[in-house]
């Protein structure tokens, strides 16, 4: 069976290249006998493999030396909770709602302290992001809290908040590496690999390391971002094999030009399916042109059962995972770094075939 154009969401398309050079490594990588799967996470063997995949990362993002690289497990629905329990020391973070995860994010902060909510997008069911020019951050509040690409309403931050000073934390998980980013503007900034870097099971932390606080006494030994930091993200055995496939999704990236070459291929892609949108008397896009995700693309034909038929009809026609999140119903194309331009450029074609035959 020949491969399908995978729009899904996460776990998502990963390169066929990298996908191909680690079935070639399942079963003897690099001619030490044993997959990654099996060595030990203390070999040198696999200590290779998490510093050369660190390294990569620091190069492609331009990590300054003051920043501490985490390959954690858990979730990100797990780092909502460790984030404000690691840099909220005094119980207090301001938040910005602009979809489902910063709004999750922000209801896990309001269990464990004082989480106040900035600005939100929830009035037009999140198809915009707040003004985030003048926020009323408060003077003691421990951090700013964005989610910097909404991935179930295809949101995305035309321009980082003005933070007054204060420190910014971001969740890049649907944006990771799809373009260049000024780390040092952030405090924080955490990412689910599986949307755009990697197999499900591996959640990267970059974090300033003056942040990382030494005592912490009331937060557990495993959700201590210090634990990790010491112990190189080798506390306890990591997702080995999803470190090594991220490696070479880190190298496939540097090859291909870096993360300023991926913006200019995302960007290319994403206007192929929004210039259609926008042309189209069938279809819609859901989100206000400014604060389009170049990742994430939901759109409507406004009539359900149209909706439905497009999603089996497409998905017959090798165009798979196009559903949208049941949230907010319709269609979304994930069109991820991995993502090639003739998979999207298949897409717009069926949808004017679609457009044609169900006007």
């Amino acid at each position: 069976m020949s491969r399908v154009y995978n729009f899904s969401a996460g776990p998502a398309v990963l390169p066929e290249e990298v996908l191909r050079q680690a079935a070639d490594s399942m079963l003897d990588y690099n001619g030490c006998g044993m997959s990654v799967m099996e060595m030990s996470h203390r070999s040198p063997v696999f200590q290779g493999i998490i510093d050369e995949a660190e390294a990569d990362l620091r190069e492609l993002m331009g990590i300054p030396d003051d920043y501490a690289v985490l390959f954690l497990q858990g979730g990100d629905s797990l780092l909502f909770s460790s984030v404000f329990m690691n840099l909220a020391q005094n119980g207090k973070a301001d938040y910005v709602v602009s979809g489902n995860w910063s709004k999750k994010a922000f209801a896990e902060a309001e269990i464990l302290g004082d989480a106040k909510l900035l600005a939100t997008s929830a009035d037009k069911n999140f198809s915009y992001v707040p003004d985030v020019s003048d926020l009323p951050i408060r003077d003691d509040a421990s951090f700013v809290y964005i989610c910097q690409n909404e991935t179930i309403t295809g949101t995305r931050y035309p321009e980082l908040p003005d933070t007054k000073g204060h420190i910014l934390v971001a969740d890049q998980s649907s944006m990771f590496l799809s373009e260049p980013v000024d780390v040092a503007r952030y405090g924080l900034i955490h990412a689910g690999v599986q949307k755009n870097v990697g197999p499900a099971g591996v959640q990267v932390v970059i974090v300033r390391r003056d942040l990382i606080a030494g005592d912490l006494a009331d937060v557990p030994t495993m959700l201590r971002f210090k634990t990790h930091a010491d112990a190189g993200s080798l506390y306890d055995t990591p997702n080995c094999w999803g470190i090594y496939v991220c490696g070479l999704v880190f190298k496939w990236l540097k090859n291909l030009g870096g993360l300023k070459a991926m913006a200019e291929r995302n960007r290319a892609k994403a206007a192929v399916l929004y210039d259609f949108l926008d042309a189209s008397e069938l279809f819609s896009s859901t989100v206000a042109p400014r604060d389009r995700s170049l990742m994430n693309v939901p759109f409507v034909t406004g009539d359900v059962e149209l909706d439905r038929k497009f999603v089996a009809e497409a998905a017959a026609a090798g165009l798979v995972n196009l559903k949208g999140h049941r949230l907010v119903g319709g269609m979304r194309a994930s069109i991820y770094n991995a993502m090639p331009p003739e998979g999207v450029s298949a897409l717009a074609d069926f949808m004017a075939r679609f457009e044609k035959e169900n006007r």
